[in-house]
């Protein structure tokens, strides 16, 4: 057996993650978590830097074009990395089958994105996204290149490996774009942060990762992967669909600076969720795969899972909801201030957000896509049909009819999800008793408390203000809650096990 095949190799066996899946699932949180908050920082920094170099037209129109390209980009993984994760037993011969398929797909879709440039162009009467989808278009061959080497590192919860490739190449995307965004340059500042990226990225994995493709093989038994993957793919396509309709409609009724108002309040609003769940769903994902054929571990995983995310993510929710106007004028200055409202409306659905992606893990890790591509068709023509009502009241009324009608989704998504399942909805009741209850308690009093402030505060400090008040409320209002004081020293024992674990080592 040669070398290279022992390297190989390595990437494919998880029997050996069992033995200490607890402790790996711990130390990986923390690790992506840490990741994720350091991408956080570079997120918020950029925009905050992006936000005063730019105008929020030169966000509208990198808007207008990203509907389609993001749309474009699932087709460079078609579900294929998930598959590599789920799969109980994999091989050399079909991961780099898939690879093939894979960097194949994702060139085929950088050469239609870039051909479909005047179209795009065309549909929103602006000649400046020519150029801005043509160059746009080459980051889909980049990532063709790295989607089954970032699965093989996830399958194998290499989730340090992965961590030091993220933030690298998003710290050499946000310094190439504050770069050119000071020299300038406007809007192409934020293309170049996103090719920048995707470069770094992808020579990034290929080091993390030392498994090479071999050639493509007929018959190495992809067929069960494809449909799994297909199930997947299917599902991201109607979801991403009817979740970015709403760009298109507010960019082709109420143009690029409307649509910029929108699309940053957007991106504000889900950013702090997407810094939890991302990485605890990178964790989650292939350790609930590994526990497919043992329910009362899967569940028991499971409803921890949701406690650690839920804990995490709610209060975020809860303070951007009570401080939204000192967050934005803050952040983004004044100029921004008209994405206020549209800020406020989007709330509810990110607090449904800090706990929906956990509807994936079970639909993924038990093989159950089939499922949720149902869900995702149903839920996705009633998101059409909410977004063609709202539309005529613009950003504000799109952004009410998603926002409030989440909490609705969100009961229905977890009571098919679970079906045939070892889930109860009673059990995730219970686990997000305390989370949820301290997070939207402790936004009521607040924003009572800020309305018998007097005027006059300076911004920066009244936002800090808000924020510790905001803590000090929360901790608060969990202690007394029923339960409350033994499940957070259950996570805090966690916390002090992982640090133990750390120092030994």
């Amino acid at each position: 057996m040669s070398h290279n095949t022992v390297n190989n190799e390595q990437y494919f066996n998880t029997d050996h993650l069992k033995a200490d899946l607890k402790g790996r699932s711990v130390r990986g949180g923390a690790v992506t978590i840490a990741a994720q908050g350091s991408r956080f920082i570079l997120q918020m920094g950029s925009t905050v830097f992006l936000a005063r170099l730019l105008a929020p037209e030169d966000f509208g129109l990198i808007g207008m074009v990203t509907v389609i390209i993001n749309f474009a980009g699932m087709f460079k993984d078609l579900g294929l990395s998930t598959a590599t994760i789920q799969k109980a037993e994999i091989n050399h011969k079909q991961v780099s089958t898939l690879f093939w398929i894979n960097f194949a797909i994702s060139t085929i879709t950088a050469f239609v994105v870039a051909g479909l440039a005047p179209v795009v162009a065309w549909f929103y009467k602006e000649p400046r996204l020519v150029w801005i989808t043509l160059a746009l278009a080459s980051n889909f061959i980049f990532g063709g290149l790295t989607v089954q080497h970032q699965a093989l590192l996830k399958r194998q919860m290499s989730f340090t490996s992965l961590a030091k490739v993220e933030i690298i190449s998003m710290l050499l995307g946000v310094v190439s774009a504050v770069i050119s965004a000071w020299y300038g340059l406007g809007y192409w500042a934020l293309v170049l942060m996103q090719i920048a990226t995707a470069i770094a990225n992808a020579v990034g994995v290929w080091v993390a990762c030392s498994w090479r493709p071999g050639v493509p093989l007929r018959g190495s038994g992809i067929r069960l992967m494809l449909a799994f993957g297909g199930n997947v793919t299917g599902f991201n396509l109607v979801n991403y669909f009817s979740r970015n309709l709403d760009n298109v409609l507010i960019g082709q009724y109420r143009g690029p600076q409307e649509l910029g108002l929108y699309a940053v309040a957007y991106k504000l609003v889900l950013l702090p969720i997407q810094q939890i769940n991302t990485p605890i769903t990178s964790v989650a994902l292939p350790a609930l795969s590994s526990l497919q054929n043992e329910p009362q571990k899967y569940s028991k995983f499971y409803y921890k899972a949701i406690l650690w995310i839920s804990t995490l993510g709610m209060p975020m929710t809860g303070f951007l909801m009570a401080s939204a106007d000192k967050v934005i004028l803050v952040l983004l200055g004044k100029q921004w201030l008209g994405a206020v409202l549209i800020f406020q409306l989007l709330m509810p659905a990110a607090f449904n957000a800090t706990i929906g992606v956990a509807m994936g893990w079970v639909y993924q890790s038990l093989g159950k896509v089939d499922r949720q591509l149902r869900w995702g068709i149903v839920s996705s023509i009633v998101n059409v049909i909410l977004f063609l009502i709202g539309v005529r009241w613009g950003a504000i009324g799109i952004a009410a009819a998603y926002g409030l009608s989440r909490p609705i989704f969100l009961v229905a998504g977890f009571a098919y999800c679970y079906q045939g399942t070892p889930l109860r909805l009673i059990e995730l009741a219970k686990t997000l008793l305390q989370p949820a209850l301290a997070s939207f308690g402790a936004a009521v009093v607040l924003i009572g408390i800020n309305k018998l402030l007097p005027p006059g505060i300076n911004d920066v400090i009244a936002l800090l203000l808000d924020f510790v008040l905001y803590c000090l409320l929360y901790f608060a209002i969990w202690i007394v809650l029923p339960n409350g004081r033994s499940t957070l020293f259950e996570m805090l024992e966690v916390i002090k096990t992982f640090r133990g674990k750390a120092k030994r080592k």
